[in-house]
C-alpha cells in the first residue's frame, strides 16, 4: 500500500506542475490589464506604470513564472493583486465553503441514487424502472445554470421557503446542493442500475437464489457490493466535476467559496488568486483520484495483488 501511494503522489507532481504551466500561460493571455481595472480607465499613464512596476507585472513573464514556481516551493502563492493579501489565506478562508457544499451534494445525490438505481434494477421494467430512468435523463439533460434560477423562482420567490444566496442559514446550502448534486444523481442512478443488473445475472448470485435467499438479500448482501467498483470510478471522476460546477453555482448563489473567488479574479485579471484558486481544485481533484484508487484496492483484493 506505501508504495502505490508513493507511486500515485510521485505521478501526481508533473500532473500539478502542468496545471501551474498551463494556468499561468492562459491567464497572461487573456485580454486586460489588471493595474487599469484596478486604476480605472481615466488613470493617468505615470500612476500605471507605476503600479505596475510595484506589483511586479513589468518584468518579463518568465521571471513571473520562475518567482511563482519558487513560491510554490516555499509554500506561498503570493499576493493577491487586488485584495493584497496572501493567496494562500484568501483560499483557506474560502476552501472550507466550498468543501461543504461539496459534501452536501454529494450526500444529497447518494441519498438519491442509489434507492433509485437499486429499486430500478429490482423492478426492471416496471413503472417505477421507466420513471427512474426518465427522472435520470432529466438530470442529465439540464445543466446547472438553468437549474439553479429555475429553483429559486420556485422554492424563493414564489414559495419563499428558502433563502436565495449566501450562507447565514443553514437551509441556505438546500438550494445550491440539489443544483449542483442533480447531475450527480442522474449519472449514479443510471450505473448503479446497468452494474446491478449485470452482477445479479452472474453463477453467484444464481447459487444464492439457489440456496433461497430473497431476491433483495441477493442484491443487497452479495451483488451490491461487486456493483460498487465501476460505481466508484464514475463517482471519482465527477467529484471533480463537482468542484468545477461549484463555480457556476456559487455565482448563482452568491455562495462564498472558491469558485465564486476564482471568478471574480477572473473579472479583475488578479493573476495570483486565479492560478492559486486553480491549484487548489486540481490538488483536490488528485487527491480524490487517489482516495479512489485506495477505496478500490479495499473493496476488491484483486487489484491488492496485482
Amino acid at each position: 500500500m506505501r508504495s502505490f501511494l508513493l507511486r500515485r503522489f510521485l505521478q501526481a507532481i508533473p500532473v500539478l506542475a502542468g496545471v501551474c504551466t498551463l494556468v499561468f500561460a492562459l491567464i497572461h493571455l487573456i485580454p486586460g490589464d489588471p493595474v487599469q481595472v484596478m486604476l480605472g480607465e481615466g488613470a493617468r499613464a505615470v500612476d500605471v506604470d507605476d503600479l505596475r512596476a510595484r506589483l511586479g507585472l513589468d518584468r518579463p513573464l518568465f521571471t513571473q513564472y520562475v518567482d511563482f514556481l519558487v513560491g510554490l516551493c516555499r509554500g506561498t502563492m503570493g499576493l493577491s493583486i487586488r485584495y493584497r493579501e496572501p493567496v494562500a489565506r484568501l483560499i483557506l478562508e474560502r476552501y472550507p465553503a466550498t468543501l461543504c457544499l461539496a459534501a452536501a451534494s454529494l450526500i444529497l445525490a447518494t441519498l438519491i441514487a442509489f434507492p433509485a438505481g437499486i429499486l430500478a434494477a429490482m423492478r426492471r421494467g416496471s413503472a417505477w424502472d421507466s420513471l427512474a430512468s426518465f427522472v435520470a435523463l432529466l438530470g442529465l439533460s439540464m445543466p446547472n445554470f438553468w437549474i439553479g434560477p429555475l429553483l429559486i423562482l420556485a422554492f424563493s420567490v414564489r414559495l419563499n421557503w428558502l433563502p436565495v444566496s449566501g450562507m447565514e442559514r443553514p437551509s441556505s446550502i438546500v438550494l445550491p446542493a440539489l443544483t449542483l448534486g442533480a447531475a450527480l444523481a442522474a449519472v449514479l442512478a443510471r450505473m448503479i442500475r446497468s452494474c446491478l443488473l449485470e452482477e445479479v445475472g452472474l453463477p453467484y448470485a444464481s447459487a444464492a437464489r439457489a440456496k433461497g435467499l430473497a431476491e433483495w438479500r441477493v442484491v443487497l448482501l452479495h451483488a451490491l457490493k461487486n456493483a460498487l467498483i465501476p460505481v466508484l470510478t464514475v463517482l471519482g471522476l465527477q467529484l471533480g466535476v463537482l468542484l468545477t460546477g461549484a463555480i457556476i453555482t456559487e455565482t448563482i448563489f452568491g455562495w462564498p467559496g472558491l469558485g465564486r473567488l476564482t471568478i471574480q479574479a477572473i473579472e479583475t485579471r488578479d493573476y495570483p488568486l486565479v492560478q492559486g484558486c486553480v491549484l487548489m481544485i486540481a490538488l483536490t481533484y488528485v487527491a480524490v483520484n487517489i482516495a479512489t484508487d485506495v477505496a478500490y484496492i479495499m473493496l476488491d483484493p484483486r487489484i491488492r495483488r496485482a
